[in-house]
């Protein structure tokens, strides 16, 4: 738990500064929710000429939809951490005043989408979600198992198209940079979709299955009478796979329920077959 809130700290810290430092006075577009609400923000100002709806207000707008969503869909604890990821983001980016550091729009958009990158990816690796389109692809592939990235790619492209008839096409391509720099980031940092395979060496096989089903629900693959070439001793070895979103989580299993057991991972595995991904 308190790993989870620190993270979601990090992200609120991160992403007010990516968005107050660079994307605001770079004119650069953030991907997802983020960006959904600088849209929304500054399409209301240019109607209006006033700033009525802030993107620290806009942000929490565009996300309430998606809260209800998750927790209908995908899980009460998930969405309780998505939201105070959200609400605590919003504070941030409203009481953390715009600065400019630079006006070179391609610095902002590479340090920008660096710094925005690192919060998610952060957020992400401790089993938190920033909301947006991440809850709708959480949410497909616990319902159907299949992924949404075209919804990204559609919604990404909106924005960035947005951001270039606002203030001029090559901002559009600035704003298709920072994108770029904050995947690459986020995906250096964590991979969601990343399936690791993991060994276990245990004496108490039957304890471990048990846990690992009711936290999991993945297949688990048992050999007997494994014996130790040093000591010479039977042991139990598991075999399972599971997602990189999972790993913290399996981590506890183990420490928890067997901290003597040997555990060798593999990352980056291939899967044929019925693999179901559980996000809460």
């Amino acid at each position: 738990m308190a790993n989870k809130f620190s993270a979601a700290v990090v992200y609120a810290v991160f992403s007010s500064f990516a968005l107050n430092f660079f994307y605001q006075p770079g004119h650069v577009y953030a991907s997802g929710a983020t960006g959904l609400a600088q849209v929304v923000s500054e399409l209301i100002v240019r109607v209006t000429g006033h700033n009525i709806l802030p993107i620290s207000v806009t942000l929490i707008l565009v996300n309430v939809p998606l809260i209800a969503l998750a927790w209908r869909g995908i899980g009460k604890q998930f969405t309780i951490y998505t939201l105070i990821t959200i609400v605590m983001s919003s504070v941030f980016i409203h009481f953390i005043p715009v600065t400019t550091l630079t006006n070179e729009p391609v610095i902002n958009a590479v340090f920008g989408g660096a710094i925005m990158g690192f919060g998610v990816g952060n957020a992400m690796k401790s089993g938190i979600s920033s909301g947006g389109t991440d809850i709708v692809s959480l949410y497909m592939r616990k319902k159907n198992g299949r992924t949404v990235g075209t919804l990204s790619f559609i919604v990404n492209g909106v924005i960035v198209f947005i951001a270039g008839a606002l203030f001029g096409w090559e901002y559009m391509l600035y704003s298709i940079i920072a994108i770029f720099v904050n995947s690459r980031v986020q995906d250096a940092i964590f991979t969601r979709q990343k399936r690791l395979q993991v060994m276990i060496v245990t004496q108490n096989p039957d304890l471990l299955v048990q846990k690992l089903f009711e936290k999991f629900n993945h297949g688990v693959t048992i050999l007997n009478n494994s014996e130790g070439g040093f000591t010479h001793q039977k042991r139990t070895v598991l075999f399972s796979v599971i997602t990189m979103y999972e790993y913290q989580d399996f981590k506890h299993v183990i420490a928890k329920y067997d901290p003597h057991a040997f555990v060798s991972i593999s990352e980056n595995v291939r899967v044929l077959g019925k693999f179901e991904e559980v996000d809460d």
